[in-house]
């Protein structure tokens, strides 16, 4: 991500920067008040598992509101047009779906703790400690990237110093999370998620008045850009060129199954929402409800990005400088009054602060209880892990704030996040769909899998895409197909692997794989009224019917 433009400095007054002190002690008042609940390591690392869908549910949205969903896709939007609903309808709603209905009752039913902790269960050791490494290593990136793109935008904005906007944001997490655990997190990113739509919608509606509503947007842009800008699928042909790099087929595989898939079933920043919730129910229906503001969070960031086209017809381009990024910052600047503009800067720091947020509570969780639970401290007493767990919450921050650095040696913050989920998520996901819908996946198969899914991934965009041994226009292409290519070896390797060493014992995969019953009585929710919206099924098919309905107009 480049550095945003020093013209585009907001004329803030007091006024905006009380609505971003109360923001603060709200934070800060919901983290001490949720203390009162953190007893055991349960409590700070799971919620105790007792948190109803609703808040899960919004909060499973709003972990995943950071910086690639408020500037990352603007600035998509800016630059490759309708394309970005590939993002939401493609690349987020099914999978969510597939987490609901499919992998959850897996996840939740077997009581783990971390997504890592399941592969424990279906592999084996080897397979597990690669992946919690893995998993926490991948999660304090992610949060420098939230970290990193906040201080360039407050720098910009607000002309604080980066490391000011560093630490402010990272002492503000580190001390709601540590104080009241996930909880604390969770209730802060409820509140984020308003926080984050009350930026949104103004600066989506001021921003369509400006360029004279949808007929004038899409006018405009299709004299200066041309129709396929509004077109989801217009110029993604085999063979055919297009700004995203990328055809119909990687789009559909690479993005809608691959990357989206592995993200949304293997991230544990994810799945930790949906694991809290108070039974399974809940914790089924936690990321179809998040489905349903995901359908239409698209247009919050898609439009502005459009029109911020329309306001600087130059922008990204060497006639102006104003890169893809200032997208927002543009829109803020021209269009908000006082007051709103507090609320708007506010809910650009809630969107990062929430993203870091997931991840940091995310790493706390698995290296507490999947590394050094399991291998360096057994069997201390559960007030020992969970005072571990809140110093190692500190190590998480401040290591987040070392690789916000790292972030800074790439140009799209977005290409950045594709290229970690390609190496991580993507060999995870494989891993678990094998091992949940194959018995005969041995014990050995998980370990190998990861290391041949990251390994083929890595090669493919360091050597093969990096080196020009093979030809990709765009880096978010060289993503889809890394992706592409991890998962292939990943599951290749693991039946290779399956066919000569020993499965495990079927009596040890009872609840684990597809098809087998768990040893555990089957649970009833405590909710019996029989209401739609308490009918996991009928949540999920209706998010799909409804985001296939938003995407008809932009399908041909």
């Amino acid at each position: 991500m480049t550095y945003l433009a020093e013209g585009l400095r907001l004329p803030t007054n007091g006024l905006d920067y009380a609505i971003l002190a109360i923001y603060f002690a709200v934070v800060l008042g919901i983290g001490f008040a949720a203390r009162a609940s953190v007893k055991t390591s349960l409590d700070f690392f799971l919620s105790g598992r007792s948190l109803p869908a609703w808040v899960t549910g919004l909060a499973f949205v709003a972990a995943n509101l950071g910086a690639t969903e408020i500037l990352g896709m603007a600035a998509t939007g800016a630059q490759y047009g309708v394309a970005v609903v590939h993002w939401y309808w493609i690349g987020a709603i099914p999978a969510m779906v597939f987490l609901g209905l499919v992998m959850m009752p897996f996840y939740y039913r077997s009581k783990v703790r971390s997504v890592p902790e399941f592969l424990l269960q279906r592999f084996d050791k080897s397979a597990h400690l690669l992946s919690s490494v893995l998993f926490a290593f991948a999660a304090i990136l992610i949060a420098g990237v939230n970290l990193y793109a906040l201080s360039i935008v407050v720098e910009a904005l607000l002309g604080w110093d980066q490391w000011i906007a560093i630490v402010v944001a990272g002492v503000f997490v580190l001390l709601y999370i540590t104080i009241g655990g996930l909880s604390s997190a969770i209730y802060n990113e409820v509140l984020q998620f308003f926080v984050i739509l009350a930026a949104l919608i103004p600066l989506t509606v001021l921003g369509l008045r400006r360029v004279g509503g949808w007929d004038g947007l899409t006018g405009s842009l299709e004299k200066s850009h041309g129709a396929d800008f509004l077109s989801a699928w217009g110029g993604t042909g085999i063979g055919d060129a297009n700004p995203l790099g990328a055809n119909w087929l990687t789009i559909i595989l690479g993005l809608g199954f691959v990357l989206s898939f592995g993200y949304w079933t293997t991230n544990f920043a994810e799945v930790q929402r949906a694991l809290s919730a108070k039974n399974l129910s809940a914790a089924q229906r936690t990321p179809l409800i998040a489905a349903f503001p995901k359908i239409f969070i698209v247009f919050l960031v898609m439009i502005p990005g459009m029109v911020a086209a329309v306001v600087v017809p130059n922008i990204g381009t060497d006639r102006s400088d104003l890169t893809y990024n200032d997208a927002i910052p543009l829109l803020m600047r021209e269009l908000l009054p006082n007051g709103v503009l507090g609320i708007a800067v506010t809910g650009l720091m809630a969107a990062f602060m929430a993203g870091m947020a997931a991840n940091v509570s995310s790493f706390n969780t698995v290296f507490t209880t999947d590394i050094y639970a399991r291998y360096i401290r057994k069997d201390a007493p559960d007030q020992h892990y969970l005072k571990f767990g809140r110093g190692i919450t500190a190590v998480g921050v401040l290591a987040s704030i070392g690789t916000a650095f790292i972030a800074a040696s790439f140009s799209n913050i977005m290409s950045y996040l594709q290229t970690l989920f390609s190496f991580f998520n993507v060999p995870m996901f494989v891993v678990f769909i094998i091992g949940m819908f194959w018995k005969r996946a041995s014990m050995k198969s998980g370990v190998w899998g990861l290391v041949a899914g990251t390994t083929a991934a890595m090669v493919n965009y360091f050597v093969f895409y990096k080196q020009g041994i093979i030809d990709i226009p765009s880096d978010q292409g060289a993503n889809f197909v890394s992706a592409i290519v991890g998962f292939v070896a990943g599951a290749v390797v693991m039946v290779a692997v399956t066919l000569f060493t020993a499965p495990k014992p079927e009596a040890e995969l009872a609840g684990l794989v597809y098809g087998t019953e768990s040893p555990d009585a089957p649970e009833v929710p405590d909710e019996a009224d029989g209401a739609w919206y308490r009918k996991p099924a009928l949540l999920g098919w209706g998010a799909i019917v409804l985001a296939a309905a938003c995407y008809i107009p932009y399908s041909f």
